[in-house]
């Protein structure tokens, strides 16, 4: 069954509707809003008047495209519930999806269902999803469908589902001088190219990526990161006791390949994989591969230690550069947040 189709039941969400609003000023406590079906998260957002506000968005689904700008600072938005397949925020824009004014395309960015911008940005509990399908717009060759674009620093994802195909999650960062940072933890991500991808400083901690079957004849089908760290940042991306299972057969999927953007090819891409179970998806052999051939993986920065699991049998010593006990000291999470501790 397609994920519209599992998605469609119950589409509650009307761009504009009314927001039912629940302040909570007294004592000190955070302002709150609910949004309930027949209401707008983004009619919520834009009600936002300040920092350390919270929206709790009430089970239902809701079919917009959800944008928070830079001064919605310290916001929390979480569902109603503990279960994030309860309230689904998605929507339907592909990179080649034509704008209604006629302007152009969305663009890979435009895209995205979420997106975000304000930094000490805290999301809990939630369903994230673009449902866009390749199958069904031939005609567009800008496949790239985004779930969430996120580029504020200190911005914290817990419990929280994302789904679409190719590149469901941009972590990105405010500026190219920027080394904004992002934490994930016990999320689910799923997709099928380059489906974690930016030059954001982003852990992943307790996650889990899944990479979806594609009706395509070639190898690989798709890669889980595509990390594009600027060179001066020594932080990319970490995931760290999480699992990588796969819908599609044996060894259809790259780990990884770096992206250098064309507006900034002095990136060197950064990836780190510890302490994680690689399921037989990935191609034990050669997990990574290049995106541009003037660009070899074996020049940027990905190394492994201590994974498990089919996935991550080291068949070919070069072709899985490992840390060293004292490296793997310099890459956890502390080292990468820094004295921001969403985990504490």
């Amino acid at each position: 069954m397609r994920r519209r189709t599992l998605l469609a039941a119950g589409i509650a969400g009307i761009a504009g509707a009314p927001v039912a609003t629940s302040p909570a000023f007294a004592g000190g406590r955070r302002p709150v809003l609910h949004v309930r079906p027949g209401d707008s998260v983004q009619a919520a957002v834009d009600a936002v008047t300040g920092p350390g506000w919270t929206i709790v968005v009430h089970p239902g689904t809701y079919r917009e495209a959800v944008d928070i700008r830079a001064e919605k600072q310290e916001l929390t938005l979480r569902g109603a519930t503990p279960n994030p397949r309860d309230a689904v925020i998605v929507y339907d824009n592909a990179n080649g999806t034509r704008k209604p004014d006629g302007s152009g395309t969305y663009g890979t960015a435009g895209s995205a269902t979420f997106s975000s911008s304000a930094a000490g940005l805290t999301v809990r509990d939630l369903t994230l999803a673009n449902d866009w399908l390749r199958a069904e717009h031939p005609e567009i060759t800008g496949t790239q469908a985004v779930a969430a674009y996120i580029t504020g620093d200190r911005s914290s994802f817990e419990n929280v589902r994302m789904l679409a195909h190719q590149d469901t999650l941009f972590v990105d960062t405010t500026a190219l001088d920027a080394f904004d940072r992002q934490y994930f933890h016990r999320c689910h991500i799923e997709g099928d190219v380059d489906f974690v991808f930016g030059r954001a400083t982003a852990v992943f901690e307790d996650c889990r990526f899944h990479t979806l079957p594609r009706d395509v004849d070639f190898i690989p089908m798709g890669m889980v990161f595509a990390p594009a760290t600027a060179r001066a940042n020594p932080h990319g991306i970490l995931a760290v006791r999480s699992r990588i299972t796969s819908g599609a057969p044996d060894g259809a999927y790259k780990l990884a390949r770096p992206w250098v953007p064309s507006y900034e090819t002095t990136a060197w891409p950064s990836l780190v994989v510890r302490d994680t179970w690689m399921g037989p998806g990935i191609d034990p052999v050669a997990p990574y591969t290049d995106m541009r051939e003037q660009y070899p993986w074996q020049t940027m920065r990905f190394r492994e230690y201590r994974n498990s699991g089919p996935g991550a049998v080291v068949t070919v010593a070069e072709n899985r550069p490992q840390l060293l006990p004292v490296e793997a000291e310099l890459h956890t999470r502390r080292a990468y947040l820094g004295d921001w501790r969403p985990y504490a």
